[in-house]
């Protein structure tokens, strides 16, 4: 008989699933729900709901849990064997919160398989909305939060990041501010990636140290719940949230629902879930310190594991659990493809044409000039003024090109040093790592070898990995990492890219220059 491992991925816009053989080293499956266009009925646009406030940004639990319904009615009606499934993890959009009232265990473990996951779960929410990571409502909440414990910098020692409107800390003091009875019917508070496995174990899960680091609420070096913190966010908060545990501990048999409704095998396990920027994490293979990913999409993401808990004393970036065991960091530059696409549409190029302009161009300009390439307000360093600063460089000049992706490249570079981790490869992912000409600029600036990857769907596959990891934990075999993500995270062939030590050269000159720059721009704005 097979042995199978799922991975569910519940994002912003869709459940996508995904279905392993680690024998085989296979995809078995991979497939997905969209939420707006199967299941209308909650009145979502891409997979949120609007508020007339703006920053106000929710989306309906009950929508995810019927998503479930749906996932698994289509893999049965496909013929997949759902027996096989000897495990199943889940990652969730990250910092999305459920509210549930004292009822729930009880129903959660008394499931009828003759009606659906949302009619049975309706009556055990005490909030009929869950704010998400687009939700930018409690800046007063967070600055309340951030008085309470010393400042942004005591915030961020204590849980790893400074506190942010998005993070489930200040959406939950906001709730406990704007709708106090509510919150007083509130006798657990799940993250998404918690709430879905407690629908499949039929038990209130636990939460993992991935997705609990991004509530502003755990001690990001103990990771259990931090006791200050959860004092200066809402009164009797402790005893409404789940315990902390590791990654691959096993919540327990998947609930008979699931057995008797879609032929899960009873000794299926389910794993307790993360958030889906952990589950990319091992989706793209960075399971040992020094691996890096950048991901190239509208804004820039540099994210990576690393073994000992350190956080930026500037609050630059989040530090999360890792379901590795240690640690991860991941660091947002907000001007990314739209500062390249600004570039290239004021230069009258096509991509070629950029790459073109890249390769004409010196490494470091040949130290001639410098540009900041700040469009947009940008989130690392931090920067509330746009504007592009240049030095030695001109409107309508080509050597923009080049002068744009490396000023990317060394903004990530000084501004991640604090990880006290220089990346030994880099695995790039996003639409902008097709070109060769941007990679050769990260491998020369980074100085370490790329590898283009190809990823989809990396939540839902690390999803995956993770409960092939933890069924292999349970039943007391070795787990290394490495030999666990072998044959599914892997580059793009013959995509490597190599630093060129004449370029590595280039770029430590410059960097001193740089910072400088940065600095007395960040000065002049006040930043």
């Amino acid at each position: 008989m097979a042995r199978w491992f799922l991975g569910l991925d519940s994002s912003t816009q869709s459940l996508t699933a995904i279905l392993i053989d680690p024998e085989a080293r296979a995809i078995v499956a991979e497939r997905s729900v969209n939420f707006d266009a199967e299941l209308p009925e909650y009145g979502t646009r891409n997979g949120v709901l609007r508020a007339a406030d703006p920053t106000v940004v929710h989306a309906p639990p009950l929508m995810w849990a019927a998503a479930l319904d749906r996932m698994f009615e289509r893999l049965r009606a496909e013929g997949r064997s759902l027996a096989n499934v000897v495990a199943v993890a889940v990652s969730g959009q990250q910092h999305g919160s459920v509210y549930l009232t004292a009822d729930a265990p009880a129903v959660l473990a008394r499931l009828d398989p003759a009606h659906g996951l949302a009619e049975q779960l309706q009556p055990v929410l005490s909030r009929p909305s869950s704010p998400i990571w687009m939700d930018s409502s409690t800046t007063a909440e967070c600055d309340e939060i951030t008085a309470a414990l010393g400042g942004a910098a005591a915030v961020a020692r204590r849980t790893g990041s400074a506190a942010f409107e998005r993070f489930t800390g200040p959406q939950i003091r906001k709730f406990w501010k704007t709708d106090p009875a509510a919150y007083a019917r509130t006798a657990h508070i799940a993250l998404v990636s918690s709430f879905i496995p407690s629908i499949l174990a039929g038990r209130i899960a636990p939460i993992d140290p991935g997705d609990g680091a991004g509530m502003n609420l755990m001690d990001i070096s103990t990771k259990q719940w931090d006791p200050a913190a959860l004092e200066a966010t809402a009164p009797d908060l402790a005893r409404r949230l789940p315990p902390i545990a590791p990654s691959h501990t096993v919540v327990g048999p998947i609930s008979s629902y699931f057995v008797r409704r879609y032929g899960f095998s009873p000794s299926a396990m389910v794993v307790v879930g993360s958030g889906d920027n952990p589950c990319s994490l091992v989706g793209l293979g960075l399971v040992r310190s020094g691996m890096v990913a950048i991901s190239l999409g509208t804004s820039d993401t540099y994210f990576g594991a690393m073994d000992e808990c350190r956080v930026s004393e500037h609050g630059e970036g989040h530090v999360f659990g890792s379901p590795t065991g240690g640690y991860m960091t991941l660091v947002c530059f907000k001007n990314g493809s739209l500062a390249r696409e600004r570039v290239r549409d004021e230069l009258g190029l096509d991509w070629d044409g950029f790459s073109r302009a890249i390769r004409e161009t010196p490494p470091a300009l040949g130290g001639r000039g410098l540009v900041l390439p700040w469009y947009d307000p940008e989130i690392t360093p931090r920067v509330l003024v746009p504007g592009v600063r240049r030095r030695g460089l001109q409107p309508g000049d080509l050597a923009m090109c080049r002068a744009v992706v490396e000023a990317q490249m060394m903004a990530m570079r000084i501004h991640t040093r604090w990880m006290g981790v220089r990346p030994a490869s880099i695995h790039a992912t996003g639409g902008a790592s097709a070109n060769v000409e941007i990679l050769q600029v990260m491998a020369d600036v980074h100085a370490c070898p790329v590898h283009r990857f190809e990823t989809t769907a990396s939540a839902a596959l690390g999803a995956a990995l993770r409960a092939y990891h933890a069924a292999e934990v349970a039943a007391g075999r070795p787990a290394d990492w490495s030999e666990i993500v072998r044959g599914f995270a892997e580059p793009v062939a013959g995509s490597r890219v190599d630093p060129r030590p004449e370029a590595v050269r280039a770029y430590d000159a410059m960097e001193p220059r740089y910072a400088a720059f940065e600095q007395e721009a960040l000065k002049a704005i006040g930043a």
